[in-house]
């Protein structure tokens, strides 16, 4: 990749134009491939955080409740770790580039996804088996903090101006990919073995393969050039020594904006693929709804309307090229209000198997969420400067991690079984209006100068 030599910017921008074109596969492997291993690895925790792990790890707890709470707790570990990890490698990437961040934010997470995949039980070393899983998650954590923000702006810097949203779709297609991966591991597994194999060995396997698409994500990045945009601040002299204090001082703002515009979707994702995967499938008595599925039946329906997820994370993007992210977004808000007052009353009804029910709420859910995330991987990075993008789009992302997913499980858990499923929908529906808020304060960014 050529350096820019025009300060005024439009050699530069011919310039990353011909880059987009000449490594437009490289952009799209690069920036989907970490966000594909990030949700891969959060929803095969989950997977195994709502069905084994209360077992595993939490066997000598006799209520088995609180065995699924306590479970859900450690869920929690990695998302109060993702902010830290978004200061440490926010700061490299807007110091030293987007490439070499993200091949260290991807190896830190992966090596602590496959160590979970190692642990001993708590029957075979008691309480040190917990805190070895909390100190796996939490340095999963630190490396996922990294994740999003990085190949976000990989595929936005390298977009041409009138497709960035579009672009900004390939890492958010990643979250699709990885959780119909994940949760086909799972199905294949539970096809195949008994649960106490699964109990004994196959709840590993998840973990231990994650391996093979960290191998195959290291491979694409340190192959792939720095972004145009971060060379041409390079060259600008506009990389700044301290992006976190330059974030905090001039774009406070922003970041309580990117919080609040990205909650929700948290909120919404882990009710649909974590909490609602214990409701469908455990009884009433073990912090379940009785509803009378298998894991397997269970796992598949979350498959099929997981592919409505992508398929609307594509659409939401061409229209916010099209009418601008905030049109997008104000809808899915609205709507999101609307699914939350709805949902809980497809969900009702111990032992009925209603299959038909429970498809309407994972695919209109899907189909909102996908509506929600898609617009976010070119919204947030344009709400920054170019010099501390990285920082800026990644504690936002991440703080929304904290506010929307940390204890959605556990809070989604306890509301259901203390207030019934109408007081989980009422807890969506606040995270929707709380995005809305958001969406209202903020400017429309579709014709921003990326360059700057």
């Amino acid at each position: 990749m050529t350096t820019v030599d025009n300060p005024t910017g439009t050699a530069a921008s011919g310039k990353a134009t011909a880059a987009v074109r000449d490594s437009v596969k490289t952009v799209i492997a690069a920036s989907m491939v970490g966000t594909a291993i990030e949700f891969y690895d959060f929803y095969a925790y989950g997977t195994a955080a709502a069905n084994y792990f209360p077992t595993v790890f939490f066997s000598d707890t006799t209520n088995p409740t609180v065995a699924l709470l306590l479970s859900l707790v450690t869920f929690a570990v990695a998302f109060i770790a993702r902010p830290v990890g978004s200061l440490i490698f926010g700061h490299f990437g807007d110091r030293l580039g987007r490439k070499k961040t993200l091949v260290v934010s991807l190896m830190t997470m992966g090596v602590a996804t496959f160590l979970i995949g190692c642990l001993p039980s708590y029957e075979q070393v008691g309480l040190l088996a917990v805190v070895i899983l909390c100190l796996c998650r939490f340095v999963q954590g630190i490396g996922l903090g990294g994740e999003w923000s990085g190949a976000a702006l990989v595929a936005t810097e390298n977009a041409p101006e009138n497709k960035r949203a579009l672009y900004g779709s390939f890492p958010e297609l990643g979250a699709p990919i990885g959780f119909f991966l994940s949760n086909g591991t799972f199905f294949l597994l539970e096809a195949f073995n008994d649960s106490e194999a699964m109990m004994s060995w196959g709840w590993r396997v998840p973990f231990l393969l994650s391996a093979v698409l960290v191998v195959v994500g290291l491979v694409v990045r340190v192959h792939m050039e720095e972004t145009p945009i971060f060379r041409m601040a390079q060259e600008r002299n506009e990389v700044v020594k301290a992006p976190v204090v330059e974030v905090f001082r001039k774009s406070w703002v922003q970041v309580l904006q990117a919080t609040f515009l990205v909650a929700v979707t948290y909120t919404l994702f882990y009710t649909l693929a974590t909490w609602s995967l214990a409701w469908g499938t455990k009884p009433v008595g073990q912090g379940g709804g009785g509803l009378g599925f298998t894991n397997q039946e269970y796992l598949l329906m979350l498959m099929v309307a997981v592919c409505v997820f992508a398929l609307f994370i594509v659409l939401s993007c061409v229209y916010a090229d099209r009418i601008g992210r905030r049109r997008v977004l104000t809808f899915s808000s609205v709507a999101l209000v609307v699914f939350a007052v709805a949902f809980p009353y497809l969900l009702m009804g111990e032992g009925k198997r209603d299959f038909v029910a429970v498809m309407v709420f994972l695919c209109v859910g899907f189909a909102l969420m996908g509506t929600a995330f898609g617009p976010i991987g070119a919204f947030l990075p344009e709400l920054f400067d170019a010099n501390v993008r990285y920082t800026g789009s990644g504690i936002g992302y991440n703080l929304a991690a904290i506010v929307g997913a940390a204890f959605v499980p556990t809070i989604a858990t306890w509301l259901a079984a203390n207030w019934g499923v109408q007081s989980v929908g009422l807890y969506l529906g606040v995270m929707a209006v709380c995005c809305l808020i958001a969406v209202v304060t903020c400017r429309e960014t579709k014709d921003v100068d990326f360059t700057k």
